[in-house]
């Protein structure tokens, strides 16, 4: 295998740890407005990700930055051609996080209620544009000979993308739902449960349609099975809600989401971009990566430093693991 090869696997893991952790946290965000019926309840649920939604983005800025080093074609032509969609996750990035750390620094309804409006919209969107920007990624767009992007944003909006916008945030709701009864007690505990049945039916249907229609278009034997496994996790994070084991349920949703960026990555492979007006003017791990020297730095930088981050990462969701209800919300700060 060359180092190339190596770099597109490793950008697919930070993708897929990227989506799993802020999955979740997306998906509480859009359940403040869903499940929440009150401001302490809000607070609840924004409680349970506040010690870890910025962790989880460093996921996101490893794998923009590892893109950027090991493939800065792919880098250059997926900024260049998804420019206003990326631009607005940026956006909606920024001010969700001003909107965590603003939204209790003063009293007033109207101010928090502000902040909060902006925690749902600016973790929805993302979650839906997420799923717009790979599907295209996986269907192709138009890179001509050049490996420049040629079309424009309604060329983005086509029913595959949508739908796989539709999926992502099913999918991170639903994940963020089983999140929610984990860490949570009390009433607000046994509605996200309930919430989660839903949700979890709800994703099957439009999951199931989607990678389907990427298997028939894109797929082999490998895809296949991760298809298989998303199937079967998804299932089963549902049934283990549906008993009340919610920890079971957290891991095989996660699998769910693991699995269904994995099978896209298998399909794209060895394209990371491809051309939808010819075969020949796509990007592939090949012609898109850096030299072999800068590949071999990089693989000497994330051997020493991942593992601290991971360490560190974990040991923060450990020592924040504990439930928490309205009881624990302290009543000046609702």
């Amino acid at each position: 295998m060359e180092l190339h090869d190596v770099w597109f696997v490793l950008i697919a893991v930070l993708w897929i740890g990227y989506f799993f952790l802020e999955g979740f946290d997306f998906g509480v965000g859009v359940l403040t407005r869903l499940l929440a019926r009150n401001r302490p309840e809000r607070r609840v649920l924004i409680n349970t990700i506040g010690p870890v939604w910025d962790g989880n983005e460093v996921w996101l800025l490893s794998a923009g930055g590892a893109t950027f080093a090991a493939f800065p074609e792919w880098y250059a032509t997926l900024f260049s051609g998804f420019y206003l969609p990326l631009l607005l996750i940026l956006v909606c990035l920024i001010v969700r996080g001003v909107a965590f750390e603003y939204r209790a620094k003063r009293p007033e309804e109207k101010w928090q209620r502000n902040w909060e409006q902006a925690i749902f919209w600016c973790s929805l969107l993302p979650a839906f544009l997420w799923g717009v920007a790979f599907a295209n990624i996986v269907r192709g767009v138009k890179i001509d000979q050049s490996h420049e992007y040629v079309g424009n944003v309604p060329d983005l909006l086509n029913p595959y993308a949508l739908l796989g916008g539709l999926v992502t945030l099913s999918l991170f709701t639903f994940h963020g739902a089983v999140f929610t009864a984990l860490k949570t007690v009390g009433e607000i505990r046994e509605r996200a449960r309930k919430l989660a049945l839903w949700l979890g039916l709800v994703t099957a249907v439009v999951a199931a349609v989607f990678l389907l229609w990427t298997q028939i278009d894109n797929g082999d034997g490998q895809s296949l099975a991760a298809l298989i496994v998303a199937v079967v996790a998804l299932v089963a994070a549902v049934a283990a809600n549906q008993a009340g084991r919610e920890g079971w349920s957290f891991a095989f949703s996660g699998a769910t989401i693991v699995a269904a960026v994995a099978m896209l990555f298998l399909t794209l492979f060895p394209n990371v971009m491809p051309s939808s007006l010819n075969e020949d003017w796509s990007l592939t791990v090949s012609n898109a990566s850096s030299s072999p020297y800068t590949l071999k730095i990089m693989t000497w930088c994330a051997v020493i430093a991942t593992p601290i981050v991971m360490l560190y990462q974990g040991w923060t969701y450990w020592v924040f693991r504990k439930r928490i209800g309205t009881q624990h919300i302290a009543e000046t700060v609702h």
